[in-house]
C-alpha cells in the first residue's frame, strides 16, 4: 500500500492574511487560484516585486493599518476607519493626529498592560503550583 501524499492549499484570501497584505490589491492570478503551502512559504521566504510594493506601499488591510498606528482594529472602526489604507495616508492620519487616535492609542496601551498583567499573575500562579507539590 503505497501513501499518497495530499498538498494542502488555501484560499487566496488566506494567503493574503497570512502574508499581511490586502487581498484586493493582489495580482489577479493570486486572487482566482489557490495557494500550496510550498508557494507560501517560498512567497514569505523570497518575495515577488509585487508582494514587496504591496507591504511597502498598500493598501494594507485593517490589522496592519491597526498595528501601524498603534490601535485596536475596533478602534479603527470608532475612529471612522474602516477600509484599507494605503501607506502615505496611513502618514497623514499620523500628522493630522485626530482626536480619536490618541485616545485609542491609550486604550490599546491600557489593554495591553492589562494583558501584561494577567500573563504575569499566571505565571505567579502555576510556579506557586509547582513549589506546592515539591
Amino acid at each position: 500500500m503505497t501513501s499518497h501524499q495530499n498538498t494542502q492549499t488555501m484560499k487566496p484570501a488566506t494567503a493574503a492574511k497570512k502574508l499581511g497584505v490586502y487581498l484586493e490589491a493582489t495580482p489577479a492570478e493570486f486572487q482566482e487560484g489557490v495557494v500550496s503551502r510550498a508557494e507560501l512559504v517560498a512567497l514569505q521566504t523570497d518575495p515577488p516585486q509585487w508582494l514587496l510594493d504591496l507591504r511597502r506601499d498598500g493598501p494594507h488591510p485593517r490589522p496592519v493599518v491597526a498595528d501601524r498606528l498603534g490601535v485596536s482594529i475596533a478602534g479603527l472602526a470608532r475612529g471612522g476607519v474602516t477600509e484599507a489604507l494605503t501607506t502615505e495616508q496611513i502618514e497623514e492620519l499620523r500628522s493630522e493626529n485626530p482626536e480619536w487616535l490618541p485616545r485609542e492609542r491609550a486604550t490599546q496601551a491600557e489593554v495591553r498592560k492589562e494583558a501584561a498583567r494577567l500573563e504575569e499573575k499566571k505565571a505567579d500562579e502555576a510556579a506557586q503550583s509547582r513549589d506546592t507539590r515539591s
